[in-house]
């Protein structure tokens, strides 16, 4: 049921490949969950990188550590190199990709590695990840931040390349090699382009302009002591002054200037870089268990359904994850995969049963109980059915669901939209936890939408202004975030007659839907 997410893609123009290992494990850390082919010990190594990774990225910016729900780790899927990534996601020019989505965000990446190849300016599966996941925590660190193309691609290139050294200690700053001819064979973007421009409108050499300048960028105006507090400055007329990128550009002053120094910078043999010293990334030890002969089977299905499917690939990725389901009934993750397959494409009788059956092998899977709920909810609107005890029986497995995992946003979305399926007004137990839900995951495009939209229809609009500001500078939102402007334009237009009340509601849990 992926298809409608967006998904930050990263565009390279190399490849590496590693032979591939027999099998699959699961290594589980506070921030993520990693399925790897690796041998135990080269996994586990991996999963403590990354999760130092995002210790070092919460000290080098002052950001305290939050409780985090198991539905708000990032899973991460290594294959084998990057064209299986490429292969997987239908574009030759994708190393690696994550799609930001409410309670399942997901990376793909490869498991090569420049360091095993031998070519320094190769880009590693670890580099791949670095980018990726940085996109993951600044959209859940700093939601409400509007950020132009150039910052949220240059941002994650910069923290793309954090590097660990010998004494454990990870150094950030280092150049992105792989980016060198982007860099040094001329600049098809313009910096007034670059500081204004959104990553859509733009070619592939453009594209790579603007991953390989924002770099630059974002590297040259954190350490150049001349240019102090503009980055900061820069961010805040966004977000705060409601001025336009274009406009925001003003407190760089001369962009020619800029630009010269930009150039010099990059010619630099060495730049600065700062290090986050080993002692100080300490992390909780990390699970790791073989994947069952059931779960290591779904896999390859797995992948092509948590990347997204249509109409037309709906009915094959369903084919294949029923061959594997006929060998293992009783096993709940293939039968939950085998749930989500007959609901994409749309065998309900048999996405309902796949569902019951992950439920009996094992009654916590909160995915399982969503899958239920959703294939009642679409049997009920294609039925016609408006019978309150169907709707009520929903809302109860959507209840089980929030009780499995109260900090898991799915149930809170379904129980929204049930509502909304019903054809029925959102009451504000709904609508509370919907936006509880966005509150959850930030990150997710589409729920943040759903609950600006929620609050414009209960008169907080400012509060919804400053949702869908975020989307119309997103590189990756595309029509979702022209959508966002034209409803921006509507919100001022009513706040210059009759401001609202800016405040969301109060969030809550599902109320149990069992009869009074």
């Amino acid at each position: 049921m992926r298809r409608w997410f967006a998904v930050l893609c990263l565009f390279l123009f190399e490849f590496v490949a590693t032979p591939a290992q027999a099998d699959w494990r699961i290594a589980e850390t506070t921030h993520f969950v990693v399925y790897s082919n690796l041998p135990e010990p080269k996994l586990r190594r991996y999963a403590e990188r990354l999760e130092k990774f995002d210790k070092a990225l919460r000290i080098a910016r002052g950001v305290k550590e939050t409780p985090l729900g198991k539905a708000g780790r990032v899973t991460v899927y290594m294959l084998d190199d990057r064209s299986d990534v490429s292969d997987l996601m239908g574009n030759r020019y994708i190393a690696g990709a994550y799609m930001p989505r409410a309670g399942a965000s997901v990376a793909f990446v490869p498991e090569s590695s420049s360091e095993e190849s031998g070519n320094s300016l190769a880009l590693s599966g670890e580099m791949v990840l670095f980018h990726e996941y940085a996109h993951h925590f600044m959209f859940t660190t700093w939601p409400d931040a509007a950020l132009p193309s150039w910052v949220v691609e240059g941002w994650a290139e910069f923290n793309a390349t954090a590097k660990f050294q010998k004494d454990g200690a990870l150094l950030f700053g280092s150049a992105p090699n792989y980016r060198a001819q982007g860099l040094l064979t001329g600049n098809p973007l313009p910096i007034e382009r670059i500081l204004g421009g959104a990553a859509g409108k733009l070619s592939g050499t453009q594209l790579e302009a603007l991953y390989g300048r924002g770099w630059a960028l974002v590297h040259y105006l954190t350490f150049e002591s001349s240019r102090k507090g503009q980055f900061g400055a820069y961010l805040n007329a966004i977000t705060q002054d409601r001025k336009t990128p274009e406009q925001a550009a003003a407190v760089f002053g001369d962009l020619r200037a800029l630009h010269r120094e930009l150039q010099h910078f990059i010619s630099k043999p060495r730049i600065n870089g700062y290090s986050i010293r080993a002692e100080l990334l300490s992390i909780p030890p990390v699970a790791i268990r073989p994947l069952r002969e059931g779960e290591a089977a779904i896999l390859p299905v797995r992948f092509r359904s948590e990347r997204g499917v249509g109409p037309k690939t709906a009915p094959d990725v369903y084919a294949d994850a029923k061959k594997v389901a006929s060998r293992y009934p009783d096993d709940p993750w293939v039968q939950r995969v085998l749930a989500e397959t007959a609901y994409d494409a749309k065998d309900y009788p048999g996405a309902l049963a796949a569902a019951d059956r992950a439920i009996a092998a094992d009654g916590t899977l909160v995915e399982a109980h969503c899958y239920r709920a959703m294939t009642l909810m679409a049997m009920a609107v294609e039925a016609k059915d408006e019978k309150k005890e169907s709707w009520t029986e929903i809302r109860r497995t959507i209840a089980r669901a929030n009780r499995l995992d109260t900090d898991d946003p799915r149930p809170l979305v379904l129980y929204f939209r049930s509502y909304l399926a019903q054809r029925a007004v959102p009451p504000q137990v709904a609508r509370d936890g919907l936006y509880r839900a966005y509150e959850l995951a930030p990150q997710d495009r589409g729920l943040r939408m759903e609950a600006a939209t929620m609050l414009v229809a209960s008169g907080k609009l400012a509060e919804a202004r400053e949702l869908l500001l975020v989307l119309t500078y997103d590189p990756h939102a595309s029509g979702m975030g022209e959508a966002a402007a034209k409803l921006i334009d509507t919100i001022d237009a009513q706040l210059k007659s009759a401001p609202a009340d800016a405040h969301a509601p109060a969030a809550t849990a599902v109320e149990d839907a069992s009869p009074k």
